[in-house]
């Protein structure tokens, strides 16, 4: 997955000539914790609800240019969603812009992030359920899904992990079905030792 098909297209902006007043207002009305600092329809700068914060008795007199971060993290519409995560853990920020050959075209978010990992593990479908079970030696994950559907369950989302004290990888299922214990039961049968059913 990525950046632009993830991100928030045509972010709002504001311009470095104006006051702090001015961006509290913006965020405050469209909910956002930053704005993209833009002068002739390039990308300058950003201004968060931090620096608001900071600056917060001098909001009437201090231009935005003054307190904008200049030394930009940016990513491209083309770079992959752990790519933007990975950048955004090591600088421990919650969001960025994105550029194209220098102008802005969108912002990416944690919480556009999380948004898709829910999605791509099938989460987002409340009607889902998780069911998480040890992919041992000789055991298939073919087979483990073959069994679901088999028992009448239909898959929205896969994944695994193997924890470094774990000598066999886990695997977990999202999993829709009006019959949550006969998926389980089905998946015993077949010799899988099934770790838990999370709502």
């Amino acid at each position: 997955m990525i950046v632009q098909n993830r991100m928030t297209k045509n972010p709002e902006t504001i311009s470095p000539e104006e006051f702090l007043a001015s961006g509290l207002v913006e965020m405050h009305k469209g909910g956002f914790r930053r704005l993209p600092v833009v002068q002739d329809g390039k990308l300058i700068g950003i201004i968060t609800d931090r620096d608001l914060r900071e600056h917060a008795a001098l909001l009437e007199q201090t231009k935005i240019s003054a307190v904008m971060t200049k030394d930009l993290l940016t990513v491209t519409p083309r770079a992959t969603l752990e790519q933007a995560a990975k950048l955004m853990l090591s600088h421990k920020i919650s969001g960025l812009p994105v550029t194209d050959a220098g102008q802005l075209v969108g912002v990416i978010t944690t919480s556009d992030i999380l948004q898709a990992f829910l999605d791509m593990l099938g989460a987002s479908d409340e009607r889902s359920f998780r069911i998480d079970f040890v992919l041992e030696e000789g055991h298939d994950l073919g087979l483990a899904a073959n069994t679901i559907a088999e028992a009448g369950g239909e898959i929205t989302g896969v994944g695994t992990h193997r924890d470094s004290w774990e000598a066999s990888r886990v695997c977990y299922l999202h999993v829709r079905t009006t019959d949550r214990d006969r998926l389980v039961d089905a998946l015993k049968t077949k010799g899988y030792t099934v770790l838990g059913v999370h709502v």
